[in-house]
């Protein structure tokens, strides 16, 4: 056995017998084998290697590294070095005289399993999981996955491999694996004995270019069919259309014609803002775990019980985050009934998630035994976390926290789950400041990514550490933020709310403005929005923010009208729409409108017809205004961790990027000018609410974006 290395390949000789050698080719980049330059390079110049050596009867391509590849370098995106490109690395292994066996020793995504696609023969363990997620990324694969999966895989599941980027198990894919290995610890053996029998055996090399698809497993009726299933999750993307283009190239293209097809359609994506949206946003929430309010040298306190102050809704989907990874949790009630009712509720989701296959049965009841309950602050003396979810109101927090301080063990970790409440207010409750932290989980709990971690004055930093490493550990996106009226997220959403409501009252009906939102790319409209949630929701937080709001009898003056009314929304079939009982489809009521138009006469509003490109620039303009606001103050960090609070938490557009990315695409001073049009149009209103933020202005005359910052 000989070794050597070629940058990040190594090379390998394994030998089978007098003059007959297998030829290892070792990718070993890490983290995940990234096919960088150095690995395009290094595959080449291994390649010649063994292609040149006579005692080199099988090569092998493999993995140093825990997954055999996760694709493409995209960092190497923005720098446009792409040679040696890896369509021609893959045609060099396609088109040797030799067979080349992929030897997937772990996962292979998007470049990873179209270099494994290229290769003679593959094998792998049925566990494995491979996939082409390109899609995610708003662009397609791009060195022949489109033409060869589905040759291999059949047209139906390659289509819904490359379209939907979900990875699927080998055992899942015989047509595309030669070998599928029950133990993945059996592999490297079973593969050497593969090779070996490929060479007692003279194999041919076996050319998956060279497979014709037969038209009649693809009719045109296939692609039809797909295109109607995915168009809603689809919409507003740019790359599904033609990941569907280039599987229907294979079918009607011969191969090198279809590769051709791949590459324009690649490009087209690559050109295109959506794909600029979403590579954003990969690196964005990447970024958010990267702060610089601690470094390695700072410790983590272990997280090893949790306590959970409310047991309803929110504390419930709490609790399942810890459960769902195996910590305990104590849920507190004041009330048994209260506790038992939040139990039930739990254990009926877990239930849900078992029938739907999600869950086994085993896995219900191992997750609700790490769940207790108590009536007493006293079972609280030995949990390391701690976080309250009690009703949204100062006095209400404080209590709780003086409670947690008096019980709880020093070191212990008290976060509060307050979505628009001063945290400083509640950490000076205690006697240690130090140890209190804002964990703002998104409704419902169990469901949504985001998690806001807001830091206070005082917070430790390894109180944050642990914080935002905990996050990723109950598989959340954690971003930092600090104190200010409803951090970053609700912070910005009251200006979005505010615009709705009063482009109702200047003559606006809500199914035109939830329209605008929705083809905008929103899960829905913003009148819709506070129906699901409950317009007393709102009013209940406009209520106590008066002294702020008191100057402009306007503000939301309908949805407060609303709420009085006791129209407050779905769960009580009338809102800003009505509903039919059991139905969440939201009908249009001309009783709103008359609202609507009465308080504009009283208030002296003239009611006119509003263009759509007005609708959407009045809701969406001064989110951003607000994010620069936030940026300003310091209390977001970059632009980036706006974007992921908002695409993870608000449902903005991942095809958009996130509102700051969604500013930058369109040029700042496009938001600026805009800002100060409605400023000046809109007289005293307009003087208050659009008044551009100082940041904002500076950046579109220096012609910067937000992502410069």
């Amino acid at each position: 056995m000989t070794q050597n290395s070629i940058q990040a390949v190594a090379y390998e000789l394994v030998e089978q017998g007098v003059g007959s050698n297998v030829a290892v080719l070792w990718m070993q980049n890490p983290p995940v084998n990234a096919l960088s330059k150095a690995v395009r390079v290094g595959l080449i110049a291994a390649l010649q290697q063994a292609l040149a050596d006579d005692s080199v009867k099988v090569i092998v391509i493999s993995s140093k590294q825990n997954l055999f590849s996760g694709g493409a370098d995209i960092s190497e995106f923005s720098g446009g070095d792409f040679e040696p490109p890896l369509p021609a690395v893959l045609e060099l292994i396609e088109n040797a005289n030799k067979p080349i066996v992929a030897v997937l020793n772990g996962p292979a995504f998007g470049g990873g399993l179209e270099v494994a696609l290229s290769c003679h023969y593959r094998v792998t363990f049925a566990a494995n999981k491979v996939g082409l997620p390109e899609v995610n990324l708003g662009i397609l694969p791009g060195a022949g996955g489109t033409q060869r999966l589905p040759r291999l895989a059949g047209v139906a599941q390659a289509l819904d491999m490359i379209v939907s980027g979900r990875p699927v198990a080998a055992k899942k894919l015989a047509g595309v694996f030669d070998l599928v290995v029950e133990q993945a610890e059996n592999l490297l053996k079973e593969a050497m004995a593969f090779c070996a029998a490929l060479v007692s055996n003279g194999a041919a090399v076996k050319r998956t270019c060279d497979i014709t698809i037969d038209p009649s497993t693809a009719p045109a009726e296939l692609f039809a069919q797909y295109r109607q299933s995915i168009a809603k999750q689809a919409r507003g993307f740019f790359a599904p259309e033609r990941c569907i283009q280039a599987v229907e190239a294979a079918v009607s293209l011969p191969f090198d014609a279809g590769l051709v097809r791949e590459g324009e359609l690649f490009m087209q994506c690559m050109a295109s803002k959506e794909a600029r949206a979403q590579q954003h946003f990969f690196f964005a929430e990447r970024a958010a775990s990267h702060v610089k309010d601690y470094d390695k040298s700072t410790p983590v306190r272990d997280i090893q019980k949790v306590g959970i102050i409310g047991a309803g809704t929110m504390g419930g989907g709490i609790a399942m985050n810890f459960a769902n990874v195996g910590i305990p949790v104590t849920l507190l009630e004041l009330k048994q009934e209260a506790l038992d009712k939040g139990l039930a509720l739990i254990r009926k989701n877990y239930e849900s998630s078992a029938k739907k296959g999600k869950l086994t049965v085993a896995q219900v009841e191992e997750r609700m035994s790490l769940l207790g309950g108590s009536t007493s602050y006293s079972d609280l003396s030995d949990v390391d976390l701690v976080i309250e979810a009690v009703f949204e109101k100062m006095s209400v927090k404080q209590e709780v926290f003086k409670s947690l301080d008096a019980v709880c063990k020093p070191g212990a970790i008290l976060a509060s789950n307050t979505s628009t409440l001063d945290l400083n207010e509640i950490a000076a409750a205690t006697k240690r400041p130090q140890d209190v932290i804002g964990l703002h989980f998104f409704s419902p709990a169990n469901v949504m990514k985001l998690l806001e971690v807001v830091k206070g004055e005082k917070t430790s930093a390894d109180v944050i550490k642990t914080t935002m490493m905990m996050a990723k550990k109950i598989n959340k996106v954690a971003v930092l933020v600090g104190v200010c009226f409803g951090f970053v997220g609700n912070r910005m959403i009251e200006s979005y709310g505010r615009e709705a409501n009063r482009l109702m009252l200047e003559g606006a009906s809500p199914e035109h403005v939830d329209k605008i939102i929705y083809d905008f790319g929103m899960p829905m409209g913003p009148f819709t929005m506070g129906d699901m949630a409950g317009q007393d929701i709102g009013y209940f937080v406009r209520q106590s923010r008066q002294k702020f709001i008191k100057h402009d009898p306007s503000y939301c003056i309908i949805a407060d009208k609303l709420v009085e009314q006791g129209r407050v929304g779905l769960k009580v079939g009338k809102g800003a729409y009505l509903y039919a009982e059991g139905s969440r489809t939201p009908i249009p009521d001309p009783a709103v409108a008359e609202i609507a138009k009465q308080e504009a006469d009283r208030l002296g509003i003239k009611q006119r017809k509003i263009s759509e490109q007005e609708i959407l620039e009045r809701i969406i303009f001064p989110l951003i205004n607000e994010g620069a606001l936030i940026l300003e103050e310091g209390i977001a960090a970059k632009s980036s961790d706006i974007d992921v609070i908002y695409v993870y938490g608000y449902g903005f557009p991942v095809y958009r990027g996130g509102p700051m990315q969604y500013a930058d695409e369109i040029g700042l001073k496009t938001v600026y000018d805009a800002m100060c049009k409605y400023r000046d149009e809109l007289g005293e209103y307009g003087g208050h609410w659009f008044q551009p933020a100082p940041l904002l202005k500076k950046l579109a005359e220096q012609g910067k974006r937000f992502s410069d910052l």
